[in-house]
């Protein structure tokens, strides 16, 4: 009985000593290896398509097994985008190897690789160059090499050039690269249709067996909306991949420009800054004229604007707000007719001040090149007074005097009931230009503070009760997404009630669809579309009230897979050889699975940790001291009177 009392005060005597132990815990990591294949129609368009898709997949799974013995293995698939665990349909229409390399990057870095295997033709046509970034790894690249090297004789159309966006009645041009293997000597006819009807072509001689030309055109847009043209190049007797000799494009029409209206108080360096500014964007129709020439109605117009506005011409800022036309004020002469500031002052005195960029402008995105410009651009004069901004007023460019940096505006923008206005209020925007070009030797970040202030003021607000947005154009490879928004007769946005949709295609057939609600807004995922042309009408009933939307959307066909399908293993080799690993062929599998197996370089990592913990945390001892004090009282119940 004493040995059991003597125990039982032992160890809890020990708990309450607080004492710590320490214990070392190891755990070990097995090396990974990463499977990354090529998942695009390329890899599929060779000859032995159905030996890749059949036995070598096979081949490829038991590989996989092999491995999983001594190794952890990850399998990747990549094209356009990078996914995992999934059997490869090779169905990708483009090829992103820049993308493959960042995303293992991004998601091993940490992790114990042993290597990655690359399973793929070598062909690539979007990112960059993927050799720079496969240094980057650390860990070895086997490649295996799929696909057929061998020229082919073939003529192709490269790639396309155009605007994406025309007007109505103007010409645009497009420039058609055709690239030619093993036809030197023959001729081919290169042509742009529009609906089966023949626009314009061009006859072209090759001169040279590897032959790469650039064929202008310039067509008409000759009616609005989203319009289709084809380009075709005619085949020749022997050519083996003739899908790659026609290739569709999309121009986008638009009926007519955003006109912009220049009034002059008089000729001034500014007027010239601001013409050759706004004449860079093809979107809109600039015309000039002197205040006191001008008599015609400003309704036509989208946005004035005026220099060196007086009190003479008040009647144009009322014709303006009477017309809800939005105006910009540049180096006004009265402090009276000045919309959304107040200056307390003589417009006769000037201040030299500096500008400075309010960190809290937020009515559009300003470049990090611009910011830094604005920083050094030199003074301009502003008129010598206190000033008042409006409620609602936002200045974007502010005056620094010497080295006091001040809330007064140079630049800024302000808004009264759905009205846009802008005041620049110095003397000397010119000299920004200029200055712009000694810092830089053009006048691209100028031209983006005046385009950017323009499209802001020019553009229309939408006062509809139900708006629908989406892109005009997509390509097949990514999902068709829209948006929607309802308001109530206030202005306030709503999701009470539906939202449908539906979407015709070429053919007539019809498809159903509600839109997801979210906060404020619906959203429709139509996930991916076969290339073509949807018309989709969409409607809201707001109370007793229908409202529609309608509108064309174009799927465009992704053919860069199908331009160039020579393999390219040189690229592979490359990418193998300056990162430590090879290049192997399909029917090298198994020495390729023997040589993982056997690398030493490949192991696994054993980390330890060391840990602390309280004795009393350890749990057998509450049983051991639970169990002695039941044995006492087992030997005392039984032997002994309680």
């Amino acid at each position: 009985m004493f040995g059991l009392r003597f125990l039982i005060v032992s160890f809890i005597s020990f708990l309450l000593l607080a004492i710590l132990l320490k214990r070392v815990q190891n755990e070990t990591e097995l090396p990974t290896i990463l499977l990354a294949i090529d998942n695009s129609t390329s890899v599929a368009a060779s000859e032995d398509s159905t030996y890749i898709k059949t036995d070598f997949l096979a081949s490829l799974n038991s590989f996989k097994q092999e491995l999983n013995k001594k190794f952890s293995t990850r399998t990747l698939l990549f094209g356009n985008k990078v996914t995992s665990e999934k059997k490869p349909d090779f169905s990708e229409k483009e090829t992103d190897l820049e993308n493959l390399f960042t995303d293992v990057e991004n998601n091993f870095s940490n992790q114990n690789i042993g290597a990655l295997v690359l399973v793929s033709d070598g062909i690539y046509n979007k990112g960059a160059d993927p050799r720079k970034l496969s240094e980057k790894l650390g860990y070895p690249v086997y490649a295996i090499a799929l696909g057929d090297t061998n020229e082919i004789r073939d003529i192709a159309i490269q790639k396309i050039e155009h605007n994406q966006v025309a007007y109505s009645g103007n010409n645009f041009p497009v420039e058609v690269v055709i690239n030619s293997e093993k036809y030197s000597g023959q001729e081919v006819v290169v042509s742009l249709l529009r609906n089966g009807i023949e626009k314009a072509k061009q006859m072209i001689k090759i001169t040279a067996d590897h032959f790469l030309t650039t064929c202008s055109f310039s067509l008409t847009a000759e009616q609005s909306g989203l319009v289709n043209y084809t380009a075709r190049v005619s085949v020749l007797e022997g050519e083996k991949n003739i899908v790659n000799n026609t290739q569709k494009f999309v121009i986008e029409v638009i009926d007519n420009r955003e006109k912009i209206l220049l009034l002059a108080n008089a000729p001034h360096p500014d007027i010239s800054a601001l013409r050759e500014a706004i004449a860079t964007s093809i979107t809109y129709d600039l015309e000039y004229a002197l205040i006191d020439n001008f008599k015609q109605p400003l309704k036509a117009y989208s946005l004035v604007i005026m220099h060196g506005h007086s009190v003479a011409h008040a009647q144009m800022i009322t014709e303006c707000r009477n017309s809800g036309i939005p105006l910009w004020m540049i180096n006004p002469r009265s402090a009276e007719t000045i919309p959304g500031v107040k200056i307390n002052g003589a417009l006769s005195r000037y201040n030299d001040s500096e500008p400075f960029l309010n960190s809290s402008f937020g009515l559009f995105s300003i470049s990090d090149g611009l910011k830094n410009l604005i920083k050094k651009l030199p003074a301009v004069k502003t008129p010598f007074g206190n000033y008042v901004l409006a409620n609602g007023a936002n200045s974007v460019i502010q005056q620094r005097i010497g080295s006091v940096e001040t809330e007064n505006p140079i630049f800024f923008f302000n808004q009264v009931n759905g009205l846009k206005t802008a005041v620049f209020i110095g003397d000397g925007l010119w000299r920004w230009k200029m200055y712009d070009f000694v810092e830089h030797g053009n006048y691209n970040l100028f031209n983006e503070l005046i385009s950017k202030s323009i499209q802001f003021l020019a553009i229309k607000s939408d006062k509809s009760f139900f708006r629908v947005d989406t892109k005009k154009l997509i390509n097949e490879n990514e999902a068709v997404e829209l948006s929607a928004e309802v308001y109530n007769r206030s202005y306030e946005l709503i999701t009470d009630p539906d939202v449908s949709l539906t979407l015709t295609n070429a053919d007539g057939k019809k498809f159903n669809y509600t839109f997801g609600k979210t906060t404020g807004l619906y959203k429709l995922n139509l996930g991916l579309l076969t290339p073509g042309e949807y018309k989709f009408e969409a409607f809201v009933k707001i109370k007793d009230e229908l409202f529609t939307k309608n509108g064309l959307i174009i799927v465009k066909e992704v053919v860069a897979e199908r331009i160039n399908t020579v393999a390219n293993h040189q690229l592979l080799y490359q990418i193998a050889s300056q990162t430590g690993g090879k290049l192997v062929y399909p029917n090298d599998l198994e020495k390729l699975k023997n040589e993982l197996l056997t690398n030493e370089q490949i192991k696994s990592i054993t980390y330890s940790q060391i840990t602390t913990s309280p004795l009393i945390e350890l749990k057998f001892l509450f049983w051991t001291i639970l169990l002695l004090l039941t044995l006492e009282w087992f030997f005392r119940k039984r032997f002994y009177s309680i």
